[in-house]
């Protein structure tokens, strides 16, 4: 009788030791939680009857016995039911018992799962679809065997609850704005919760906002308005602007009457350019300043 071989699916790890480098936080497991018992006489009497066959058949019994793992694996082994080390297999050939051990294979490589858009209400009361990716990966395979069922459905599921959580909190502007807060912000809180069950959250995205397309014409027309009003603040200090800059220029020309003049001949020079249909009849502009004058007395 061969020894039981299941590969986990979805779980990633990179080493065997436990999270290193990370902060210590309320919940943190170490391998002195695992606790690796004796084996009784049950194990030595079922042990003796395993290597019968193994005798017998050798060499063929060698494809049940020993096991390959490969080198993004680590393989976890339950030798009747108890876990016989806390330190996982691999990579590489080891040895197993047939009748006696379940081999677990965890995959060593980082895995990434969307996270379905969701329905959430922001803080200032709008409707709101999001959706994220995450990556993930486990640090200790041992753990995500021993402490949890499921390490991939079980973080897949804490991710939709933490995203709906967490995005609720914030409202439709920062929602739209502070995208890599709000996933630094997730991911400090599936890192945190995960890390009991041997899993490393690496990275969150928010891909996608949708927001209903009543809002999304309400956000245009505010933010046409703005620009409107924008625009004619703008024009009004421009004319502001040239007003006191022709006035500065007409104190200028005042001081010196030629000045006036030559501004005229510049102007019918400018006219003549731009239409030859135009007809200009120039009219001294001394003689309009004795008019001027006249009229005045």
């Amino acid at each position: 009788m061969a020894a039981s071989y299941t590969t986990v699916p979805g779980v990633v790890g990179e080493g065997d030791d436990g999270p290193k480098g990370r902060k210590s936080r309320m919940v943190t497991p170490t391998d002195a939680d695992i606790e690796v018992a004796g084996y009784g006489g049950c194990f030595y009497i079922l042990a003796a009857i395993s290597f019968i066959p193994i005798i017998i058949f050798f060499p063929f019994s060698l494809f049940f016995t020993i096991k390959i793992v490969k080198e993004y694996e680590r393989a976890v082994i339950l030798r009747l039911g108890r876990l016989s080390s806390k330190k996982a297999k691999g990579p590489g050939l080891f040895f197993v018992l047939p009748c006696t051990d379940d081999v677990r294979v965890v995959d060593l490589r980082t895995i990434t799962f969307d996270v379905h858009p969701q329905e959430i209400l922001t803080k200032d009361s709008v409707t709101a679809r999001v959706d994220a990716v995450v990556y993930f990966r486990i640090v200790n395979p041992t753990w995500s065997i021993v402490k949890v069922e499921n390490a991939y459905n079980s973080t897949y599921l804490l991710a939709q609850t933490t995203l709906r959580s967490v995005l609720g909190t914030k409202k439709l502007g920062e929602l739209l704005s502070e995208r890599e807060a709000i996933s630094a912000e997730m991911q400090h809180h599936l890192d945190e919760a995960t890390e009991p069950w041997g899993v490393s959250v690496e990275r969150v995205e928010v891909k996608d906002v949708t927001i209903p397309p009543d809002m999304q014409r309400s956000m245009a027309s505010e933010a046409e308005a703005m620009r409107e009003a924008r625009a004619k603040v703008i024009s009004a200090e421009g004319e502001q602007n040239a007003s006191r800059v022709l006035r500065e220029a007409a104190d200028i020309m005042d001081e010196s009457p030629a000045t006036l003049q030559l501004r005229y001949l510049q102007t019918l020079h400018a006219i003549s350019a731009q239409n030859n249909h135009t007809y200009v009849f120039p009219l001294p502009v001394d003689l309009l300043t004795r008019l001027f004058a006249g009229n005045k007395s």
